[in-house]
Formats: structure tokens, C-alpha cells, sequence
């Protein structure tokens, strides 16, 4: 995939979140039936970190996991990485509310390019990100480079269902209600209904989690959450042996 072909999602992308920053928490809850904090709290507990750890959070948005990790490793220096400033300009109020600003550096920048040396993090974290990236092989790669040997590759998603009638149902809520309440919550209908249409091409959980160790992560889990319509993936980085 050429540069030139991953350009005008790139650019559709970061235009929905800039435009729809302010309105972003508020329709995770109705995305994933205000689920995404019981997730969150599910990830943080697989994840175990530990006092002191290091983390990068790709496309970070308004920072709820980023900051999730700053509480859980008390010390550890935490970067949150988004394209879009409006979504980081949110993230950062909620950052110096908590008082969190010395532990937390937000930085814009691409998931496809990490300005950041080999090695440097505990943990590389992504939370729906992976479905907007333009290509999520890349984004692995990138993220599995950026974290020690030992360190873990996190990813949380939404996921495609496959218990029935839950598959059916969702499906349904996806395709119909979401652009609506786009249209109500954020005046974007376009914008929303590309929601659908990206999680439609994104890999199911078995086939990400294949996706993982062909990048090289070892030990990979796979975790399918509320009947699938999210999942947690989680790979370690192989320790180097000389």
C-alpha cells in the first residue's frame, strides 16, 4: 500500500475528529452501550502494571486510557499520541484536572511513524484506533519497535459479533441507529456512517490475533468482550537472546 493510496483516509480521518472532539466521549458510551469504561477496567487487569512502568498510547484521543495508565503505574512517564489536536486540546483538560500533567506528555503525531527510539516503553497501547490507521500491519510494527523486549502490545477494538442474535441485533443498531445519532449528537451523518463501513473491512479477532504473530509478537491473547462486539488483544515483544 502506497503512501499515495493511505493519504485521502488519512485526511477523512483526521477531519472526523477534529470536527467531532467535543461530542467523542459521548458517543463511545452509545458506541459500545457504555461498556467502554467496564473494558478499559478489564484491559488495565490484563495489562498489570506495575509502579514505574512506561507506556505510549496511540491515537489516544481525549486520553481516558492514557490517563487509566498514569494511575496504575503512580510514577512512570506516560506520552499520548493523536493526530488530531482538537481531541488532544479535550485530553489535556482532563489531564490537568487530575493533576496528572508532569507524569503525561501529549504529542501530536502519526501511528504510523512514532518519533520515538526503539525500545523506549513497558507498554504500547491502542484504544479504536486500529480500525481508523491507514494500514494496522505498520501501526503493529511501529508499536512493537517502540516497546523493550518483554513489553506488551495492547490493543483494544471493536470486534465483530459472532454469537447469534446478538450478531443480527448489533448489526442493525450499527448500520441504521449509529448515523442517526451522529446526526443528532454531532451533525456529522457522513462521518458516522463511515464507522460502520470501517469496522465492515477491519479483521475479525481470530485473524487480528493471527496478524499479531505474523508481526512477530509471541504469547498473544485474545479476549472477545460483550458477546464480541470488542476485543482486547495483547502480544509480548520477544526478549532479544544474544
Amino acid at each position: 500500500m502506497g503512501s499515495s493510496d493511505t493519504k485521502p483516509k488519512e485526511q477523512f480521518v483526521h477531519g472526523v475528529f477534529e470536527s467531532i472532539a467535543g461530542k467523542y466521549d459521548l458517543m463511545n458510551d452509545i458506541l459500545s452501550f457504555r461498556r467502554h469504561k467496564a473494558w478499559r477496567k478489564f484491559t488495565m487487569k490484563k495489562m498489570n502494571m506495575h509502579r514505574g512502568d512506561t507506556a505510549i498510547d496511540l491515537c489516544c484521543g481525549t486520553c481516558d486510557w492514557t490517563l487509566a495508565m498514569a494511575q496504575a503505574s503512580e510514577s512512570g512517564h506516560i506520552v499520548g499520541l493523536d493526530f488530531s489536536q482538537n481531541m488532544l486540546n479535550v485530553g489535556e483538560r482532563k489531564i490537568i484536572s487530575e493533576s496528572r500533567e508532569k507524569q503525561i506528555k501529549l504529542v501530536q503525531g502519526n501511528a504510523m511513524e512514532l518519533p520515538f527510539e526503539d525500545n523506549s516503553f513497558d507498554y504500547a497501547t491502542i484504544g479504536f484506533g486500529l480500525r481508523n490507521v491507514p494500514d494496522l500491519r505498520h501501526v503493529l510494527q511501529e508499536m512493537q519497535r517502540v516497546v523493550k523486549p518483554g513489553g506488551q502490545v495492547v490493543c483494544l477494538e471493536l470486534s465483530k459479533p459472532t454469537w447469534q442474535p446478538f450478531k443480527g441485533i448489533y448489526y442493525t443498531y450499527f448500520q441504521h441507529i449509529l448515523p442517526m445519532l451522529g446526526k443528532l449528537f454531532a451533525k456529522r451523518y457522513e462521518q458516522y456512517k463511515w464507522l460502520p463501513d470501517s469496522l465492515a473491512l477491519f479483521p475479525g479477532r481470530d485473524e487480528l490475533a493471527g496478524i499479531f504473530r505474523e508481526v512477530g509478537l509471541k504469547d498473544v491473547q485474545a479476549h472477545s468482550l460483550t458477546g464480541g462486539i470488542a476485543a482486547l488483544h495483547i502480544g509480548i515483544k520477544e526478549s532479544q537472546h544474544v
